[in-house]
C-alpha cells in the first residue's frame, strides 16, 4: 500500500495560484496571536477570583465638623444705620475685634443722657421704696406699743371689774343686814306701841323707838341705794372692758391697714425700681450692641450689608464670616437603597476638586491622589433631595488632607464596602443587586447558627 501520511499537498500541487488557500495554512503570525489571546483569556479567568472591594459613589461638599466651626452670618442685634466700617472682606479677625459701628434710629434712644437719667429714677424709686420700709418699721413698732398697752388697760379694766364685783358683795350683804334691822325694827316698833296703849311703856320710849326706826329705815335705803349704786358700778366696769377691747382691735386694725398700705406702696416702689434696674441694663447693653464685634477667630467673607449710612433692622444679616482652624469634613449623600450599608466608622475615599487622581474604586490600594476620611454621624431623616446626609472626617490613621483644602469645596465620595472576589462583583451588577449587607464574619456568623 501507498504510505500517505507524510505525503503533503504543498509539495505535490504548487499553491501559488490558489491564494484563498494560501490564507488558510497556519504562520508564525497567526500561532503568537492565538497564544496572546489565550495568555489574555487566562489572565482574565485569574483576574476574576482576585479581591473587589465594593464601594457606593457620591458627590458632597467640604465643611466643618462642629456646628460652631462652619461658616455663620453676623446680624445686627437691634436696628440702626451703619456709621462706620472698621475691616474690609477677606481680613482676620479675632474674636471681640470691631467690625462695624452702627447709630441708633428710634428716637426713645436719641437722649445722650439716657444712661444716668435712668439711674437718677432708679435711685429715687429706691429711696421712696426705703422710706415705705421705714414707715412700715414704725408702724409696727405702733401696733407693738397699742398691744402692750391694751393688755395693760385689760388688766386695769378687769381689777376695776372685780372691785365693783366685791363692792357689789358687799352692799348685798349690807343691804341684807339692813332689811334684817329693818324687820326686828318693825317688830320692836309694833311691840313697844303695844307697851305703850298697855301703859307699860312711856310716851318718851315710843317716840325713842320711833326714831330709832327711823334710823333703821334709812340705813335700809342707803343700804339699797349702795347695792345699786354697786351693780351701776359693776355694769360700767363691763362696759368699759368692752370698750377697751374694742378700742383696741379698732386702733389695731387701722394700724394694720396703714402698715399693709405702707407694704403695698413699699412692694410698688421696689417693683418699679427693679423694672428701672432692669431697663437700665437693657439700655446699657444695647449701648454695646451699637459695636458689631466678631464672635470668633475668622476671615470675613461677602459684606451683606455696604455704605455709610444705610439703616438695618433688627436681625438683618450684616456679614458673612468664615472661622479659621476649624476641622473639616465633608456632607455626603446617599440614597436611601444604600444607607443600610453606611455605618459610623465605615471608610471613604475622597477626591477632592483641584487635586488630580488616578482611582481604581475596587482596588483603593492601587489608587492615587485620594485621601481617607471616616464616617462619624449620619442623618436620621432624608433631606429635601430624598437623599440621607452623611458626615466624613479626616482620618487619623491616612495622610492629612490639603492644607488649601476650603469649605465649600466639592468632593467625590466612595465609601469602601466589602471585599468580594471580581466575578461576583460582575454578577451582581449584571443581575442588578445591591452591595452585600453582611460583612464576611456576619456571614460566618450566619453560616453558624444555620448550622
Amino acid at each position: 500500500m501507498l504510505d500517505i501520511s507524510n505525503v503533503k499537498i504543498k509539495e505535490s500541487i504548487p499553491f501559488s495560484g490558489a491564494k484563498s488557500l494560501v490564507m488558510t495554512l497556519p504562520i508564525k503570525e497567526s500561532k503568537r496571536r492565538v497564544r496572546i489571546l489565550t495568555g489574555i483569556l487566562i489572565v482574565m479567568f485569574i483576574m476574576l477570583f482576585l479581591p473587589w472591594t465594593q464601594n457606593i459613589r457620591s458627590k458632597g461638599y467640604v465643611t466643618a465638623l462642629k456646628q460652631e466651626q462652619r461658616p455663620q452670618t453676623i446680624h445686627s442685634v437691634i436696628a440702626g444705620r451703619i456709621e462706620k466700617w472698621y475691616v474690609r472682606e477677606g481680613a482676620f479677625v479675632q474674636k471681640g475685634d470691631t467690625i462695624l459701628q452702627i447709630s441708633e434710629i428710634k428716637d426713645e434712644y436719641f437722649d445722650s443722657m439716657l444712661l444716668p437719667r435712668t439711674q437718677l429714677q432708679v435711685d429715687a424709686k429706691l429711696l421712696s421704696a426705703d422710706s415705705y420700709k421705714e414707715k412700715v418699721g414704725q408702724l409696727q413698732s405702733q401696733i407693738k406699743a397699742i398691744e402692750a398697752n391694751n393688755i395693760l388697760k385689760l388688766k386695769q379694766a378687769q381689777n376695776k371689774l372685780n372691785m365693783a364685783n366685791l363692792k357689789v358683795q358687799s352692799d348685798s350683804i349690807y343691804f341684807e343686814q339692813a332689811k334684817v334691822n329693818f324687820k326686828i325694827g318693825v317688830e320692836q316698833l309694833t311691840r313697844a306701841e303695844k307697851l305703850y296703849e298697855e301703859g307699860l311703856r312711856s310716851l318718851t320710849d315710843l317716840e325713842t323707838r320711833r326714831l330709832k326706826f327711823q334710823d333703821v329705815q334709812a340705813k335700809l335705803l342707803a343700804a339699797e341705794n349702795d347695792y345699786l349704786s354697786s351693780q351701776n358700778s359693776q355694769i360700767t366696769a363691763l362696759i368699759d372692758l368692752d370698750a377697751i377691747e374694742n378700742d383696741f382691735r379698732d386702733k389695731l386694725a387701722k394700724s394694720r391697714s396703714e402698715m399693709y398700705t405702707a407694704m403695698s406702696s413699699q412692694y410698688d416702689a421696689e417693683a418699679t425700681a427693679t423694672k428701672l434696674e432692669n431697663q437700665y441694663s437693657n439700655y446699657e447693653a444695647r449701648t454695646g450692641f451699637r459695636h458689631i464685634l466678631a464672635p470668633q477667630d475668622g476671615y470675613l467673607a461677602q459684606a451683606i450689608q455696604v455704605g455709610i449710612g444705610e439703616t438695618i433692622k433688627e436681625g438683618d444679616q450684616i456679614l458673612n464670616i468664615v472661622p479659621s482652624n476649624a476641622e473639616l469634613a465633608v456632607e455626603m449623600y446617599v440614597q436611601p437603597v444604600d444607607l443600610p450599608l453606611i455605618k459610623v466608622g465605615n471608610r471613604v475615599r475622597f477626591i477632592f476638586d483641584g487635586w488630580p487622581a488616578i482611582v481604581f474604586s475596587g482596588w483603593p490600594q492601587l489608587s492615587n491622589g485620594t485621601f481617607g476620611g471616616q464616617v462619624v454621624a449620619i442623618d436620621q431623616f432624608a433631606g429635601p433631595n430624598n437623599q440621607y446626609r452623611v458626615v466624613v472626617a479626616e482620618d487619623p490613621e491616612e495622610e492629612p488632607w490639603p492644607d488649601l483644602l476650603r469649605m465649600g469645596s466639592g468632593a467625590d465620595g466612595i465609601a469602601l464596602l466589602n471585599d468580594v472576589p471580581v466575578w461576583y462583583e460582575i454578577w451582581r451588577q449584571l443581575n442588578g443587586f445591591p452591595a452585600d449587607y453582611y460583612t464576611q464574619e456576619e456571614k460566618d456568623g450566619l453560616a453558624k447558627n444555620k448550622k
